[in-house]
């Protein structure tokens, strides 16, 4: 917890009752859209649990919980694993930890700093790497048994830098919560992956007209300790996986595939949700029809095609569709949450990273005023496609004080991300919000 806070109380309540915490703290005389001003009463209870005057205080929007308050009171669980920097551990069984949004400031993320999701037992590391094998079978007219050490020396390899994205990523935005581990922004990275592109072995395997769709299947083993329940078998449609950016890997940063990231070898299709690129990777069944596997079906990686009725225990899942890419995102990278910054400083330089899926990043704006005004950052092409952008800009504060610096993106075709999360879903994918980033600037 940063350092400049005095008091609890108001944390609680917003975590425990955030409709009676906006009551207490936003002058309701403004109507019933939740949209008005800091009543005096409230702003001053604020700025005494601060401890410093909240700069542009008058355009907080109500309803949009402060980030001052907005993340309680509880310590998070920092990861103690050899190989890995200290990530935020959101789940034990199976083991789930995102990558702080101040420690993706590498244009290259790391292996220690690479988030991890899994759904089942991690596996024990292969003994023997280029002698694990993988079967592609199904709607081909030449099934194939091959090791990772035939497909080194068979097909041309290629290295790219890709984005990964885990399909909750983002979720702890939406009210009420979703179900699921709750991410922040970090279920993300962008490593250099090598390998060789799928489609180029899918040809070898000589795809028949039927073939329609893939299925993945994996070597870790289920919660439950059955051996013949797949943990995770999710695919993706055949033109993703001719795409020549969706790979077969087997090197990560210049080093063979860590085990916890799925090594010896795994999928990765960039752009799209996290899920769909298998690790521990054993078989590739291709389909005639879209995979009905594990995570396929229901709400699993799915999002809503029309709007519903947040929290609704009947939400309709025939009016959803398989998450494939990512919305548009964008982090604050050199600033950590929390962070003070000496007085009489006037000017915050900033950079960090955006991300759109399929899509490129068209522009990224930045905020100290709650939105109120938006400056434009300079957004770099991305070193290949499918790799994040690198954005940098600055803000400019008037005082000493509190402030959030908002940053937002907006994608090649016009999507942008939003204050709050949008298309509710029981499963919680999709959100895209504005990254807030809580300062203070010393007196």
């Amino acid at each position: 917890m940063p350092m400049f806070y005095r008091e609890r109380g108001l944390y609680e309540l917003y975590a425990d009752d955030p409709e009676r915490a906006d009551a207490l703290v936003f002058d309701r005389r403004t109507g019933p859209s939740r949209r008005g001003f800091l009543s005096g009463s409230g702003l001053a209870t604020m700025t005494a649990m601060i401890g410093a005057p909240i700069a542009f205080a008058e355009f907080m929007p109500g309803g949009l919980i402060p980030q001052a308050f907005a993340q309680g009171t509880k310590e998070p669980k920092l990861l103690k694993m050899d190989g890995k920097a200290e990530l935020v551990v959101l789940g034990d069984r199976p083991l789930v930890a995102e990558t702080p949004a101040h420690m993706l400031d590498d244009d290259v993320t790391p292996n220690e700093k690479f988030y991890i999701r899994n759904n089942g037992q991690i596996p024990e590391p292969a003994k023997d790497a280029d002698a694990w094998e993988i079967t592609i079978d199904g709607e081909v007219n030449k099934p194939l048994k091959i090791t990772v050490g035939e497909l080194k020396k068979r097909f041309k390899r290629v290295s790219y830098v890709l984005q990964l994205e885990c399909g909750g990523n983002g979720r702890s935005a939406f009210e009420p919560p979703a179900r699921g581990n709750q991410w922040t922004t970090g279920g993300v990275g962008c490593a250099r992956w090598t390998g060789v592109p799928l489609g180029d072995v899918l040809k070898a395997a000589g795809l028949k007209p039927s073939a329609k769709y893939t299925a993945h299947y994996a070597a870790d083993l289920h919660l439950s300790g059955d051996p013949k329940t797949p943990t995770l078998s999710r695919g993706v449609r055949l033109a993703k996986a001719m795409d020549p950016h969706s790979l077969i890997v087997f090197e990560m940063n210049g080093k063979p595939l860590p085990n916890i990231h799925g090594g010896p070898v795994r999928l990765v299709y960039p752009g799209w949700a996290g899920s769909a690129s298998q690790k521990w990777l054993t078989r590739i069944w291709i389909r005639d029809k879209e995979h009905d596997g594990p995570g396929m079906k229901g709400a699993s990686y799915r999002v809503p095609t029309i709007p519903g009725v947040p929290g609704d225990p009947k939400f309709d899942v025939s009016k959803m569709r398989i998450l494939e890419s990512m919305p548009v995102r964008s982090i604050i990278a050199n600033v950590k949450d929390g962070q003070k910054f000496p007085a009489k400083t006037r000017e915050i330089a900033l950079r960090g990273k955006a991300w759109a899926g399929d899509n490129s990043v068209r522009t990224v704006q930045l905020s100290a005023d709650f939105g109120q005004t938006w400056t434009a950052a300079q957004v770099a092409a991305p070193v290949n496609r499918f790799a994040w952008q690198k954005w940098t800009g600055s803000l400019k504060v008037p005082t000493h004080g509190y402030y959030e610096l908002w940053v937002k993106a907006t994608d090649s075709t016009g999507k942008s991300q939003a204050h709050a999360a949008q298309f509710w879903n029981p499963q919680g994918y999709g959100a895209n919000v504005f990254h807030r980033v809580r300062v203070l600037i010393e007196a």
